[in-house]
């Protein structure tokens, strides 16, 4: 079976996000009134698995090994089977 996910990954609290910082400022330079900015990375990724079960766990090992730094980094994602 045929399945799509769309994985987010993002800074967990505490760490610094200086692109999300300069946004910010840019923000905050045309008059919007902005407190927080964060930058976070989404990937899309069409796999084959025999079931959804199997697939989040190939998409979870994924995260865990590649896409995701588990010191800084939080991540989800959602999946769902293509038609």
């Amino acid at each position: 079976m045929r399945y799509r996910a769309k994985v987010e990954v993002g800074l967990k609290p505490g760490h610094s996000d200086p692109e999300g910082e300069t946004t910010k400022q840019a923000l905050a330079e045309l008059n919007y009134p902005v407190n927080r900015v964060g930058v976070s990375k989404v990937y899309e990724i069409a796999l084959e698995a025999k079931s959804l079960a199997e697939a989040k766990r190939l998409v979870d090992e994924m995260c865990r090994r590649l896409l995701a730094n588990p010191v800084k980094d939080n991540y989800h994602f959602e999946i769902e089977e293509e038609k």
